[in-house]
């Protein structure tokens, strides 16, 4: 047993798991190959439609029944990721050029998912059964076992276009992530073309061909001037903006309507982009917007926003391209497998890779066609040969006792055995010298062949080979022949599938949109126990004074261009801005202050709440659990960021209370155990915001504080202990960092 234990260091098994692993996202999961432009699982589904037969001119089949056949021979990663990627295959607002014809509920470009397996169908396209599987018969692609090895299963897909341009593709594996746009198809075949006329080609004098990418979405490109750097590094950010219209409407007002989105805002973020247009009316940064109305179909995006009569119309369009994801950014990272391992290529290394792929796929398909040309040759030559000596074949074979007899003659000559009716006929039966191949089509020879329109059809076919062996002899051995064959090919599936651009490729200026600034106004911060949070004029508070008083937390005044400050116990502070949050009437319903804050309820509380006009006027006072005291002045946390560290804590400690010093004279400490301290607040220091501050009580071992209050000189304020009152301001003046007082309860 001790021989069989291997002892290996922990890191050393870790790390070469863990390189095993990323090397098997990568190479096997992640991302596509250059050749095909595909992902395993992508290839395995074409290729397990293809073997079950569901071509584009047979009916559907269950896409259930594609998922289960493709997971059990070829994929066992899990039935969603087979079906997710049949979807995406399927949907033409993904992909440029749609590989999978499905049938029934393949979702929607507003982000609906499809439905479940059991209830779509689907078959190959017609071009990816030309395109993508046409020759896997003629042994163009190396095949291997499938993860159980007993299947095979192509390695590449013989593709005989640039998918990996023309549909693009993302991917996420461990370390690193691919994002290559979709491109036009006729636009790339053009200059897969021109490469192959011209390797030394350069990318610029290929962007004359392709003029940038086409999302199915169509949109426009911005940044135009870019493209070259993006196209010779493979990486870089496209600017996208979707497609605005205006439309003239009833009443002598505008709408405008969005035709076309950004490729970016496909699926669920439609739904955000509405609900952002929605918040710039809410949240008061115009008030333009009468009405939004998605009136999107089938037919395609259209997305209308009512517009009141006197409303800025390019001021507006500025603000929705500077304020939602009608203009978004698509990064670019065109990394994909190349001989055997993940490589950053731009575009001319892309298409060099396809035409090499080309060339390989080319001169496996014609050498095989060569080879069954020339076996088909040495048969017809065979049986032309025969036609002209029947008389003496058909001799041979009565006169033979069995097959074997009769081949040996044919191919050797040797007649022993064999009863002819002339000497003759034996001496002429010796000379004959057919290949074993011919002698066995003799053989199998029916005698109908022997009419005479059979044999003419015969001579014709022998023609027609020895001009097939002609060609691809030449094919073979001339580059430029074979590259002359390609392009056909490509002419022929560019005017069959090739379409019109979709996305506009221009340069387009930096959205500029000046912010009209609020009228300056008193207005009253609202925020109820559950952190909703709202603003109101001063006559609505006037009106409801009772009301807001008692169902609110805080009711605070301050200007509407101003900001909230929230501390909370774990020593942060966090700024909101007014203009953020909704301003309305008394009974609106808040939104909550998480939600415009980088506040979590779930994980601080609130301890003191102010505007920052209030917080520049006065200092604060912080009191820690530990009892560590300071006080700063308010000015320092006049701060642009949304957060920062209002105070600094000590291992375990979090703050008790954060107060605004305006008229406390006197603070009183009360801890777990009952100690009460009483001392003036001029005892405590003024620190900076970065210090832990003094010690303000004397703790026993396990004791910390509970309580903090503040009192007034000769205004009496008194609180329930345990079930006793205790007057605050008559309780002892001590001074600071000292035990304090326990109160006695009996």
């Amino acid at each position: 047993m001790e021989d069989r234990i291997i002892k290996t260091e922990y890191s050393d098994l870790m790390q070469k798991s863990f390189i095993d692993y990323a090397m098997s996202v990568i190479v096997a999961r992640a991302l596509p190959d250059v050749r095909d432009g595909l992902k395993p699982v992508q290839r395995r589904t074409l290729y397990d439609m293809y073997e079950l037969g569901i071509r584009y001119d047979r009916p559907y089949r269950k896409s259930a029944r594609i998922v289960g056949d493709t997971m059990g021979k070829y994929h066992p990663h899990g039935d969603s990721s087979i079906y997710d990627a049949l979807v995406v295959m399927s949907q033409d607002f993904k992909k440029g050029l749609p590989l999978v014809d499905g049938h029934g509920n393949f979702g929607n470009i507003e982000g609906d998912g499809a439905a479940a397996m059991r209830y779509t169908e689907a078959r190959l396209q017609k071009v990816t059964q030309e395109t993508f599987l046409a020759d896997l018969d003629k042994d163009v692609v190396d095949f291997g076992p499938n993860f159980d090895e007993t299947e095979k299963e192509p390695l590449v897909l013989p593709v005989k276009i640039p998918n990996i341009l023309i549909n693009g593709s993302e991917g996420i594996a461990v370390g690193m992530v691919t994002s290559i746009p979709p491109h036009n198809f006729g636009e790339v075949i053009d200059a897969a073309k021109a490469y192959m006329l011209d390797e030394n080609i350069t990318t610029r004098e290929l962007m004359r061909y392709i003029k940038g990418p086409d999302f199915p979405t169509g949109g426009m490109v911005c940044n135009k001037d870019e493209l070259l750097e993006i196209y010779e590094t493979g990486q870089g950010k496209l600017r996208i903006r979707g497609k605005i219209e205006v439309e003239k409407a009833k009443g002598g007002k505008t709408n405008i309507v969005i035709t076309e989105i950004p490729y970016t805002m496909i699926g669920a973020n439609i739904t955000k982009f509405l609900q952002d247009i929605a918040a710039l009316a809410e949240t008061k940064k115009t008030n333009d917007i009468v009405d939004i109305t998605n009136q999107s179909s089938k037919e395609g995006i259209r997305i209308v926003i009512e517009l009141r009569r006197d409303a800025d119309i390019e001021n507006f369009k500025n603000l929705l391209l500077k304020k939602t994801r009608l203009e978004d950014t698509f990064g670019v990272n065109m990394l994909a497998i190349a001989d055997g391992k993940p490589e950053t290529m731009g575009l001319k290394e892309l298409l060099k890779h396809y035409v090499a792929f080309q060339y390989e796929t080319a001169t496996r398909k014609y050498s095989n066609l060569l080879q069954k040309e020339l076996e088909r040759k040495e048969i017809q030559e065979g049986l032309i040969k025969a036609c002209n000596v029947i008389d003496l074949i058909i001799e041979v074979l009565r006169g033979s006792k069995d097959r074997a007899m009769a081949k040996a003659c044919l191919v050797e000559g040797i007649t022993d055995g064999i009863k002819f009716k002339f000497k003759e006929s034996r001496i002429m039966a010796q000379q004959l010298q057919f290949t074993e191949p011919q002698a066995n089509a003799i053989l199998e020879m029916r005698l109908y062949k022997l009419i005479g329109l059979e044999i003419d059809a015969l001579m014709k076919e022998h023609e027609d080979t020895v001009a097939n062996i002609f060609r691809y002899e030449d094919i073979l051995a001339r580059k430029d022949s074979m590259a002359q064959v390609i392009i056909n090919e490509l002419d022929g599936y560019k005017k069959e599938y090739a379409r019109a651009r979709r996305t506009v490729i221009d340069n387009a200026e930096q959205v500029v949109f000046t912010e009209k600034k609020p009228e300056e106004m008193d207005v009253y911060f609202l925020m109820d126990r559950f952190g909703y949070s709202k603003t109101i004029d001063t006559a609505a508070y006037e009106r409801n004074k009772e009301a807001v008083e008692t169902e609110n937390s805080y009711v605070i005044l301050c200007k509407n261009t101003g900001k909230i400050c929230l501390f909370t116990n774990i020593g942060q502070l966090h700024t909101v801005k007014l203009s953020d949050l909704p301003f309305g009437k008394f009974r609106d319903k808040g939104i909550p202050i998480d939600n415009v804050s980088n506040y979590d309820s779930s994980k601080e509380d609130i301890l003191c709440v102010t505007s920052q006009a209030d917080l520049n006027l006065y200092r604060i006072l912080f009191t820690t659990k530990q009892a560590m005291m300071k006080v700063v002045s308010g000015g320092e946390f006049d701060v642009a960021k949304r957060t920062v560290a209002a105070t600094k804590l000590n291992d375990g400690d979090e703050v008790k209370s954060v107060a605004l010093l305006v008229e406390q004279r006197n603070i009183v400490l009360q801890s777990h155990e009952g100690y009460f301290l009483r001392f003036p607040i001029e005892e405590i220091p003024e620190k900076k915001k970065g210090a832990v501050g003094v010690r303000g009580m004397k703790l026993g071992t396990n004791d910390y504080l509970e309580e903090v209050y503040y009192t007034q000189n000769a205004q009496e304020q008194s609180i329930e202990y345990k079930g006793k009152s205790i007057e605050l301001n008559k309780l002892k003046l001590g001074s600071r960092d000292s035990k304090g007082v326990k109160i006695r309860l009996s």
